[in-house]
């Protein structure tokens, strides 16, 4: 099965980088999202904004990445414990 994302979105919000209790570099971000798309043969306008964390070096990198800059982000969705909507796990970025 599988489970991949290639988002193209902008940081929204980012919280200050934290450390898991393995001691792993981690870091909560919110992505905004907007572009046209085709949906049933009609042109239509699209906005998302969805929750996304990161881990390891990766975490890192994105601390230090500006507020409303623009990246595409490629990563898997996964529902965490205490919550009920997915979020991005990003796994590598491309800024755009």
């Amino acid at each position: 099965m599988e489970n991949r994302v290639v988002l193209t979105a902008c940081i929204a919000e980012a919280e200050p980088l934290r450390y898991t209790p393995a001691g792993l570099p981690a870091i909560n971000l919110r992505l905004e999202h907007g572009s046209q798309q085709i949906e049933a043969g009609h042109p239509r306008e699209v906005k998302a904004a969805m929750k996304a964390v990161a881990f390891g070096a990766m975490a890192e990198r994105l601390a230090r990445q500006n507020i409303g800059s623009l990246w595409t982000f490629h990563g898997f969705l996964a529902t965490p414990r205490n919550g009920r909507n997915a979020v991005l796990h990003i796994q590598d970025i491309q800024q755009n």
